[in-house]
């Protein structure tokens, strides 16, 4: 188990205007990441040595803000805390820029293709392009991996100083197994000799290979990127499995290809246009109005410390305390204070009286949210929406000519809907089929209505062709669907659509029940505003989430 982070775990005492609060929610935040997203308050008491008054005042406050949830007896971070991790990626602007190039790349050599940066004598991912295999050999983006044991470490290393190479050596000292980075398993690394050779290789040769580092099976090769003032602005790196390359094949057949993506990435940076900066909403008022709410149970300094690390962003990545200030609605004074804290933690670092954000900022819940699917996503949203209007809530995704179920919340009744995640439906004749239908192109959607034959499944089904076709046009126009007995008799639904960052539908949400429980007209003005708005809470949070991660519908 990694070390716990406490507050006496900083390497250098907190300054004296360091704000405690903001301290302590972060060392929540770090832990709850490092334990895969959810823990018990117990739990997070034991792991951070907090009191257990002081993390329910920090979990109550971080659900009030959206960056955590609490599931029954968990605390779990929810998809809103990437907010922050998508402050500092929008700000690095590397993943926007370049993430194009790793995917193609992906795609050219049917290997996982990574971005990653330097993070103290850690690499950070902050791009993956993965393969999708039984044996998967992608990292997260947001983790940190120590240097010695992987394919970038050494290029970094290259361009290190002394006092660089020191804190590498006192890392290892005090931690030799590599206890600290959760994303890989504890392995005795290599010694400082062999490390440097191959830091002195990586800066000859240009390139860098892992051979089984990191753990057995897994190798990789990496190529540094530069920025047009020759500093190296990030690295891409291929990571395959022995069963399809050994390290000296990998670099054999694929370092070319590799070195090539690298240089047209240069090119890319090179060329890039100046970032547009977009203005974010102040939120000192929205912190003090939940303060008054809440009262004791938010934690205001809290919430304004988290808030200043979502003031940055693209075209925002370096920033005075006055346009902190200005970008926060917050007091000069109460924003110097919160940056103290953040640059003490190693979250902001200064150049020339401009802060910026540090790679750290992925720490806070980046890797486990980033790998969330949309079903995973949703359901929060389908329970809550169950508890709300009483009946079956679900999620759907169109295969082929069907729907298939991917998430599902069943009611507690004597008489409910029986169906489980996996199910499929004639989408023709279903509430989600027939919003996802209509959503799609209307040649599209004729072609799949010409390829099957309409076969009644009740006495009240749809089967004639310009009927459907009608009923999909009504449905595209209300963006919504109301169907009545037409799957089964006695089974009444009611879908709308979800729609993705670009506003193409992905998926569908519904309520099922018996046609007994509501009337039609009870269909759309008692569930159907409740169904939209729990729709519009799945779409905000799929929408962080997918800013610069792939979301898998199913």
């Amino acid at each position: 188990m990694p070390p716990t982070h406490t507050l006496q775990q900083t390497e250098t005492p907190a300054p004296a205007e360091a704000v405690a609060p903001l301290m302590r929610g972060i060392a929540v935040l770090r832990r709850l990441t490092d334990e895969g997203g959810a823990m018990s308050p117990s739990a997070i008491e034991r792991a951070t040595g907090l009191a257990r008054s002081t993390v329910d005042r920090i979990t109550a406050t971080l659900a009030r803000m959206e960056y955590v949830r609490m599931d029954g007896r968990d605390v779990t971070l929810a998809p809103r805390l990437m907010e922050l991790g998508n402050a500092f990626l929008s700000a690095l602007r590397l993943p926007s820029l370049l993430g194009g190039r790793a995917d193609a790349l992906a795609d050219e050599l049917d290997e996982s293709v990574s971005l990653a940066v330097g993070d103290g004598d850690g690499i950070r991912f902050v791009h993956q392009a993965t393969r999708r295999r039984a044996m998967s050999l992608s990292f997260r983006i947001g983790d940190l991996l120590p240097v010695e044991r992987t394919a970038p470490g050494p290029l970094l290393a290259a361009g290190w100083d002394a006092r660089e190479w020191q804190r590498w050596r006192e890392r290892r000292a005090t931690d030799p197994e590599g206890l600290t980075f959760a994303a890989v398993p504890p392995h005795s690394p290599p010694d400082e000799k062999e490390f440097a050779a191959r830091a002195e290789r990586a800066r000859r040769d240009g390139w860098a290979l892992d051979d089984q580092l990191i753990e057995p099976g897994l190798v990789a090769l990496a190529a540094p990127v530069r920025s047009p003032d020759g500093h190296v602005a990030c690295l891409v790196s291929v990571v395959s499995h022995t069963s399809r390359h050994t390290a000296a094949a990998l670099r054999d057949t694929l370092l070319p290809r590799v070195l090539t993506a690298a240089a047209a990435m240069e090119q890319d940076l090179r060329q890039a246009p100046p970032a547009a900066p977009d203005s974010p909403a102040a939120l000192a008022s929205w912190t003090g109005a939940s303060k008054q709410e809440l009262g004791r149970e938010f934690n205001e300094s809290l919430a304004r410390g988290l808030t200043v690390l979502a003031a940055f962003g693209e075209g925002r990545d370096a920033l005075t305390l006055t346009e902190v200030a200005r970008a926060t609605g917050l007091a000069r004074a109460t924003a110097r204070r919160a940056l103290i804290t953040l640059e003490h933690l190693g979250y902001v670092t200064v150049r020339d009286r401009s802060h910026h954000l540090t790679p750290r900022v992925l720490a806070l819940g980046y890797p486990p949210l980033s790998v969330a699917t949309l079903p995973q996503i949703a359901q929060p949203h389908l329970t809550a929406l169950t508890g709300q209007v009483r009946d079956s809530a679900s999620l759907a995704v169109l295969v082929g000519d069907d729907i298939q179920y991917t998430g599902r919340v069943a009611t507690r009744r004597i008489m409910n809907v029986n169906i489980t995640v996996g199910t499929r439906f004639p989408a023709r004749a279903t509430s989600m089929g027939r919003v996802l239908l209509a959503a799609l192109p209307e040649a599209e959607r004729d072609s799949r209505l010409a390829r099957t034959e309409p076969y009644a499944l009740t006495p009240y089904t749809v089967t004639g062709s310009d009927e459907l076709r009608a009923v999909l046009d009504r449905v595209r126009a209300d963006g919504y669907a109301l169907v009545d007995e037409e799957l089964e008799v006695g089974l009444r639904s009611v879908a709308v659509p979800v729609h993705d960052r670009r506003g193409a539908v992905v998926a569908a949400v519904n309520v099922a029940m018996h046609s007994s429980s509501r009337t039609l007209e009870e269909c759309v003005t008692d569930v159907l505003p409740r169904l939209r708005a729990a729709a519009g809470r799945i779409e905000a949070d799929l929408h962080i989430t997918e800013q610069y991660v792939r979301v898998p519908a199913m």
